[in-house]
């Protein structure tokens, strides 16, 4: 993490020609400082130093930005600028995000709070930033044109309001907001409670990430924005696996999983080996009456959902949407079908005239996991991973919940591979198989069962109706 002495230097490195332009190094001194990150590493909980005290979330491949104490008002700077975002390792992209990464940092307030956020903008267009889900003055939602004056290049502005209510919210754009989202502008907001509260427990592990989608071609850095449907890169805080660090938890820790949604369709996000409810949305906290378990629920565009549970099941459980393409890197839409086609030959000459040749192989789509083909520049294998048996043949919005009895309290690091006890791993059967049994033929009467010729049913109509035989 950098502050404000190397500012100017990290803004010329990730926003090229327009770097520091306008905003004076005097006017920069009056502001809180700029705080950068550009690791792609899941930073320890920010423990308040200053203010009410809370438990802090873990933004998962992110950090919480640092804020200074004002006369009582919690200060903030974002800096919306381009950044170039590792996506996984061997693949980086040029996006737009804020103080060095894509999505931004996560903002932490308490409710009740008075919060105060410098926004300076680098980018080469004018922007703003809309507090997605907040109770605030109208001039204060920033939705440019509408309720305030577009941010232009260069130059701060300052949002200033009371954190209200509780809850799970993000950031982002309100200006150009198809090219600045599709470039990936966006941050997680969250507003602890000031005092207990009936519908929020108190929990051991707080995650938090949004969901995000791009549409880069391999051998590029730059989405294209345009896109509607067909994305290629399906992600998690900008990070696609195995890129994306594991969430891990210790034995019967009760686990908070915030997630917030800013692509265009909606996620089905499962969870395996244990069930959850979802406790609250961007509305606010769940009524107890209105939750129920869960092993998978959907995320529309533009919704955040609180998943909880106890981790409660030692072991290695996947984590991640269930729309099977999502679960995939840089897949091509165009890819031919050529299963039980037997193609080798014609694939072999071809490969002579076009290197990056690629078709979808005949026994299915693992076969090109197992192929050692050259990939082009800055890109990585639709399928790929790799688990304590194999491949693990995923991508995109995949990661693993690693619950261990022996994580100590607060510690986020990652543990190796679960060691499963003796007995308890799904084996190779190697005996001979039971003979099979026919199917009883359609009609027949199973034994001890009781057959009779006659069955009486009755009919109850609605009210005024008669019964009938």
């Amino acid at each position: 993490m950098t502050s404000r002495r190397n500012f100017f230097q990290a803004a010329g490195l990730a926003g090229g020609a327009i770097a520091a332009a306008a905003v004076s190094r005097v006017a920069m001194a009056a502001l809180p400082e700029p705080m950068l990150q550009t690791r792609p590493d899941t930073m320890p909980p920010l423990v308040p130093n200053s203010g009410r005290p809370y438990n802090p979330v873990v933004t998962l491949n992110g950090w919480t930005l640092p804020w200074r104490m004002r006369q009582g008002v919690k200060e903030f700077h974002l800096v919306a600028e381009p950044v170039v975002r590792e996506m996984a390792p061997g693949m980086k992209a040029h996006l737009w995000g804020y103080n060095g990464q894509s999505p931004g940092p996560t903002i932490e307030v308490v409710e009740g709070d008075r919060v105060r956020i410098f926004v300076t903008n680098k980018l080469p267009e004018h922007t703003s930033v809309h507090w997605h889900g907040q109770r605030l003055p109208n001039g204060m939602d920033g939705v440019s044109g509408l309720t305030q004056n577009a941010i232009q290049p260069g130059k701060t502005f300052v949002y200033e309001f009371v954190a209200r209510r509780p809850g799970t919210f993000m950031y982002h754009p309100h200006a150009d907001e198809m090219t600045q989202m599709a470039m990936g502008m966006m941050g997680f907001w969250v507003t602890h409670p000031r005092d207990t509260h009936p519908l929020i427990d108190e929990v051991q592990r707080d995650f938090c990430f949004l969901l995000s989608a791009y549409d880069i071609d391999p051998g590029s850095c730059t989405p294209k924005i345009m896109t509607m449907l067909e994305f290629n890169l399906w992600s998690w805080n900008s990070r696609i696996f195995p890129g994306i660090d594991s969430l891990n938890v210790r034995l019967h820790d009760k686990v908070r999983i915030r997630v917030g949604n800013l692509t265009m369709t909606n996620h089905p996000i499962h969870l395996h080996g244990h069930e959850f409810q979802v406790t609250g949305t961007d509305g606010g906290p769940v009524p107890h009456s209105a939750r129920w378990s869960e092993v998978t629920t959907d995320v529309a565009v533009g919704q955040m959902r609180q998943l909880e549970f106890t981790a409660d099941e030692e072991g290695d459980w996947a984590f991640h949407c269930h729309k099977s393409h999502h679960t995939m890197n840089a897949m091509g839409h165009n890819v031919p079908t050529m299963i039980g086609v037997d193609h080798r030959d014609v694939v072999a000459k071809i490969s002579k005239l076009i290197p990056d040749y690629m078709v979808m192989g005949e026994r299915g789509m693992a076969d090109m996991g197992e192929m050692e083909m050259p990939l082009p520049d800055n890109t990585v294998p639709m399928m790929t991973g790799q688990g304590p048996f194999g491949g693990l043949e995923m991508g995109g919005m995949f990661s693993v919940l690693k619950v261990r009895k022996d994580q100590p309290p607060g510690d986020y690091s990652n543990p190796a591979w679960y060691h499963h006890p003796p007995g308890s791993v799904a084996y190779e059967w190697t005996g001979a198989l039971p003979a099979a049994t026919p199917a009883p033929e359609q009609g027949s009467v199973h034994e001890g069962s009781t057959h009779t010729d006659s069955i009486e049913v009755q009919v109850r109509k609605p009210a005024g109706g008669h019964a009938q035989h």
